[in-house]
């Protein structure tokens, strides 16, 4: 049976899985997700024998239905291969009472590989079922590692162009440097002179321009996203979850059809997003914990129902996470409003215009197997310090606001359900932080000797992601001011 795809802000649309990937966002500015959250139709012990590949192939069949067998499994095989570090593709870690899933063994070093090692493949593929003649361009905006990690994947694929924003003060050094030395004759790094939240509405307003459309379809152009408002991004995401659970239970970890809680350290919503589907497809998940950094919109929507962005913009320790206008969130609001266009349509009217939306206490009260807090900026750098301490193991400063809030809702709540926490980037991605936190002597040296200096001290080696930009030239120099981004994509385009 298809599975189709409608809008969270219209009743009339309904697409395949693959107009879904091609498109990105849907016409009326919606987000597109499934009629239905499919049912797991293998068994969990199955699975549990399975390897990554063939857990992916399982999950993503479900709901990339218009896909055949061949297609979806050609794009697992050319995603999940040698580019990764580790045989496991997700390895699991337990320390200090948790199972931390490590996402970040992928050329780029952060969970958004995960996603975006995949849906290159899934875009080609929808383009040739689709009989899409136009260059496919991928326009992006990035806290972070959303812009590598697409740009990784989709540098110099046929038929594809790709232009990724980011804040210029937003992002780490090492993350900048990623970005900027981008190889690839159809990349495209734009620094804006802004925030995350700024850089993403002016993609989505470009996104839903049809003008600017329609002048994309003379010169032979179309917009699609990497960003996890793609439901490409979104499906591959839920994989790793179901796959953590099945490894557990190989690993005799856990017990047939024990519950766990998961955390995740969330600014746009759509990693804990793909556990709650997870969940809903039947793996035995207690407990969603949204762990927020000092940017806590998310924090203070799971304790009042209500959304309100009109907030200082906080820079801190974990950027990729510094985030106040949560875009995957749209889709939980649409399913807890049981699927009511007219209702979430207005919510993100609201949010449009005020900045602010109050949900419904009948949506709150569905909002029971999610717990939100955070960590301030001492929280995160005290716990990479305690857990290096105490275990040898590094964390990374978005992992560290996950394990802060893990404790916390530890002590608030006597829960003693084993949980694993979504372990989201490499700490050499974040190195003078983590570094910093461990010992503020270590503040002398610059970013490289630091890198060397945290291989030592973790007894793990520098990733080649890190090796490979090190001498690496700066080729993307790009930068504009907000209300410059369009003109900046018809300059690149030539439009």
């Amino acid at each position: 049976m298809n599975l189709l795809y409608k809008s969270t802000r219209s009743e009339n649309e309904t697409v395949k899985a693959s107009e879904a990937i091609l498109k990105g966002l849907a016409e009326d500015g919606g987000l597109y997700v499934p009629s239905s959250i499919p049912k797991l139709d293998v068994s969990i012990e199955a699975l549990s024998n399975m390897s990554y590949q063939e857990v992916a192939y399982e999950v993503m069949k479900l709901f990339l239905t218009d896909f055949t067998e061949e297609e979806l499994k050609l794009c697992i095989q050319k995603a999940y291969d040698k580019k990764f570090d580790t045989d496991e593709i997700a390895p699991l870690v337990k320390a200090d009472g948790a199972f931390y899933l490590e996402l970040f063994h992928g050329p780029t070093i952060a969970f958004k590989d995960m996603a975006l090692s995949i849906l290159p493949h899934l875009l080609t593929t929808s383009a040739k079922k689709n009989k899409i003649k136009n260059e496919i361009v991928i326009l992006t905006a990035t806290s972070g590692d959303t812009g590598k990690a697409a740009l990784a994947g989709f540098a110099d694929v046929p038929g594809t162009k790709i232009i990724v924003f980011y804040p210029k003060d937003g992002v780490s050094p090492i993350q900048e440097k990623q970005m900027i030395t981008q190889k690839g004759e159809n990349t495209f790094v734009v620094a804006i002179d802004g925030n995350f939240d700024q850089a993403q509405t002016g993609v989505k307003e470009m996104f839903s321009n049809q003008s600017l459309a329609n002048e994309m379809e003379k010169a032979g152009y179309q917009f699609s996203s990497a960003n996890s408002i793609n439901i490409g991004r979104l499906v591959p995401q839920i994989v790793y979850y179901v796959y953590a659970y099945v490894r557990l239970l190989a690993n005799k970890e856990i017990q047939q059809d024990e519950r766990i809680n998961v955390v995740v350290p969330t600014g746009n919503f759509g990693n804990i997003l793909a556990a709650y589907y997870a969940k809903n497809m039947g793996i035995p998940i207690h407990k969603l914990i949204c762990a927020s950094n000092e940017n806590k919109v998310l924090f203070d929507f799971f304790s009042t129902g209500n959304y309100d962005k009109n907030r200082d913009f906080v820079l801190t320790s974990s950027p990729s996470m510094d985030i106040l206008i949560s875009s995957n969130l749209e889709r939980l609001i649409y399913n807890i409003a049981d699927q009511d266009a007219n209702k979430n349509r207005s919510f993100m009217e609201s949010l449009s215009k005020s900045g602010v939306y109050k949900i419904t206490d009948d949506m709150k009260n569905k909002l029971v197997d999610f717990y939100g807090n955070y960590a301030t900026e001492e929280m995160t750098a005290s716990t990479i310090y305690d857990l290096y301490n105490s275990t040898g193991y590094v964390l990374d400063t978005h992992t560290a606001v996950a394990a802060s809030v893990f404790k916390q809702y530890g002590k608030e709540t006597n829960d003693t359900t084993k949980t694993l926490i979504a372990s989201t980037a490499s700490p050499f991605k974040f190195t003078r932080s983590v570094m910093n936190a461990i010992d503020k002597n270590y503040d002398k040296m610059d970013e490289f000797e630091l890198i060397d200096e945290l291989s030592k001290l973790s007894n793990v080696e520098v990733p080649h992601a890190i090796e490979e930009i090190r001498n690496a030239d700066i080729l993307h120099d790009t930068v504009c001011k907000v209300n410059e981004m369009e003109q900046t994509v018809r300059n690149y385009l030539k439009i």
